[in-house]
């Protein structure tokens, strides 16, 4: 690999750390300075990180039992590679070995060719899906990502299982690959490194819906809980959960902690004020879950969570329901032809088969069609009509709250805070007129309602900022850019920035 660029980003990086620091302290520096030195150092760290697992890659090569007593591990005293660089770094070993695979997608495979002679650098054919990823070890090493980022990527989006769809072109799934690494490179900066990994496993999800549906019964298989009672006689629990049964618990903690809210046991005379509340958010979520415990199936849903029952909300397009129908010649049910089902009180309905998977409401994450179609059955459907550009529900002047249909219109649009960096799902947002409802005389209207969280939602008011809707004349998508007042201290006019989506359906569906 040509090392340049990652050795020019490092020597002008820390050139201008020197030049900040030389002859001062780092607390005597302003604000506009510290800043600037953060962002050197992560320049400089990120092209080490490059560096490093480069050299940590061909370490494990050399390392490698072909070589056998002549490996560079073995001949400076160690087992292997990983114990060497674990030696070498300080690292723990989980780390080691994400930085030698990170090594293995930037350089070619090196061999050794034969006993103690020296490595000679042998090309691997990448197979058709080589484009995605020499995307994103390119923006590796040009510093568009940090090692953190490209591996939260690499994790989360997986390799294309071409071979779990023969009937495809073999180039389809590598391409679509390649189309969501630049969604997730051009993301990247925006979003904190978790968000990222579940971004990427959103994408990987909307590529691969059979693998959703193997990915979730490998979970429903993992699933436990175990407790035990540690030496002071304190009782310890760990879950590992399944997917639906962690959307329901973040369902029954987000209807009891959101935001302005709090927690409903009691009888709302007897409560005090949230503010005299001096529980940890911890010890908060233990009470609420014990409480649910306590109370059963059978609790009273305004007694115990305020105004909103908890529940999973799930978001299907129409194009992945059908209605299953038992005419085909095989027994198997036929697509399209409904079937008539009785339910225990002798009652008829007509059976949904979900043909893809759903997303969660909160987080994006993905179900498989069969636990979308328990709860269709159990719980029903709220439809959404999207128009082509996905502008519905529009109410003009008539009230100032956003109606439930269009929160859920908005939530399946945005999926969660639209806030720069933020990560709280729909249930933790308001709903914020992009036009203010009084001063602008603003219209309620889904094209106009952004969801914000509390915290973004207070200080888009405080700081004087301005969220303006742009819409492309050929498309008729809208955008929507957050406009910041001129800088209080300089006067200087700071661009606009653009706010994006959460929603899963900013990536392609297979």
């Amino acid at each position: 690999m040509d090392m340049r660029a990652p050795t020019d980003r490092l020597r002008v990086a820390t050139a201008r750390v020197v030049e900040l620091l030389t002859g001062r302290a780092v607390e005597a520096l302003d604000d506009r300075e510290l800043v600037g030195l953060m962002s050197e150092i992560t320049a400089a760290r990120n092209a080490l990180d490059v560096l490093a697992a480069c050299a940590a890659r061909v370490i494990d090569e050399r390392s490698s039992r072909e070589w056998g007593g002549a490996g560079l591990a073995q001949k400076t005293g160690h087992r292997n590679a990983t114990e060497l660089l674990q030696s070498l770094t300080g690292l723990p070993r989980r780390e080691v070995i994400r930085s030698v695979k990170t090594g293995g997608d930037l350089l070619p495979a090196v061999r050794p060719d034969g006993e103690g002679s020296p490595a000679v650098s042998v090309v691997v054919t990448q197979d058709a899906g080589g484009a995605w990823l020499d995307r994103m070890s390119g923006a590796l090493r040009d510093g568009v990502l940090g090692h953190a980022q490209f591996q939260a990527i690499r994790v989360g989006l997986g390799e294309p299982p071409v071979q779990r769809y023969p009937e495809l072109d073999p180039d389809f799934l590598p391409r679509a690959w390649e189309a969501a690494v630049e969604r997730l490179i051009d993301e990247a900066p925006h979003l904190p490194v978790e968000e990222l990994r579940a971004s990427a496993r959103i994408a990987r999800d909307r590529l691969d819906p059979v693998g959703v549906t193997l990915r979730f019964e490998e979970r429903f298989a993992a699933r436990s809980f175990r407790s035990w009672i540690d030496e002071h006689g304190q009782r310890h629990g760990r879950f590992v959960f399944d997917d639906d049964a962690a959307a329901w618990v973040d369902a029954v903690l987000q209807a009891a902690l959101r935001p302005r809210r709090g927690p409903r046991f009691v009888d709302p005379a007897a409560l005090v004020a949230e503010t005299s509340d001096e529980r940890s958010g911890e010890q908060i979520a233990y009470d609420t879950l014990m409480a649910v415990l306590r109370t059963g199936a059978a609790a009273d849903p305004a007694q115990a969570f305020g105004d909103r029952q908890p529940g999973v909300r799930i978001v299907v397009g129409a194009s992945a329901l059908g209605t299953a129908g038992s005419g085909s010649a095989g027994g198997s049910p036929a697509v399209g032809v409904p079937r008539l089902a009785a339910d225990a009180g002798g009652a008829t309905h007509v059976e949904t088969e979900v043909c893809g998977v759903g997303h969660l409401e909160d987080g994006g994450g993905a179900l498989p069609g069969g636990v979308v179609e328990s709860y269709l059955c159990d719980a029903g459907a709220v439809r959404v009509t999207l128009g082509d550009a996905g502008r519905p529900l529009d109410v003009g002047r008539h009230q100032r709250l956003f109606t439930r249909a269009q929160r859920i219109a908005i939530a399946v649009r945005d999926g969660g805070c639209v806030g720069i960096g933020c990560r709280a799902p729909i249930s933790q947002c308001e709903m914020h007129h992009i036009d203010h409802w009084a001063a602008d005389r603003g219209r309620t209207d889904v094209d106009d309602g952004v969801p914000l969280c509390r915290n973004h939602h207070l200080g888009l008011h405080n700081r004087g900022e301005k969220i303006v809707r742009e819409r492309d004349p050929v498309t008729g998508r809208d955008a929507y850019w957050l406009h910041a007042p001129p800088d209080p201290l300089t006067g200087e006019v700071r661009p606009p920035v653009l706010l994006r989506s959460r929603s899963p359906r900013r990536f392609g569906a297979a």
